[in-house]
């Protein structure tokens, strides 16, 4: 499964159902730039248990508001919909690893 890059108009559409991992992040960011490689190899060996999202918070501002996004990035776990998880800053693969097979079971 690729990644889905979401808006506000479809953030809703995509975090509603599963486990979703959303990456809140920007262009100039540099630790959001850091972690990008590390969601893609995520999403490509875990796609089976998580979905990714990336939703860019300069150009979707109203859905980065709604979730209290003051720093990025920002990673949320969705569940069904509901936010079951959060993590702020960079994080190694394995860490969200186990964060990911935490929450898929």
């Amino acid at each position: 499964m690729a990644i889905v890059h979401a808006t506000d108009a479809t953030f809703k559409q995509e975090t509603g159902s599963d486990l979703v991992l959303v990456d809140f992040w920007a262009p100039w960011c540099g630790p959001c730039k850091m972690i990008g490689p590390v969601l893609e190899e995520l999403d490509a060996e875990m796609s089976d248990k998580v979905k990714i999202v990336k939703l860019n918070v300069d150009e979707n501002q109203e859905t980065a508001g709604q979730h209290g996004v003051m720093s990025i990035p920002t990673l949320l776990f969705f569940k069904d919909g509901e936010i079951v998880d959060q993590v702020v800053g960079f994080q190694p693969k394995e860490a969200l690893e186990e964060r990911i097979n935490k929450h898929a079971s």
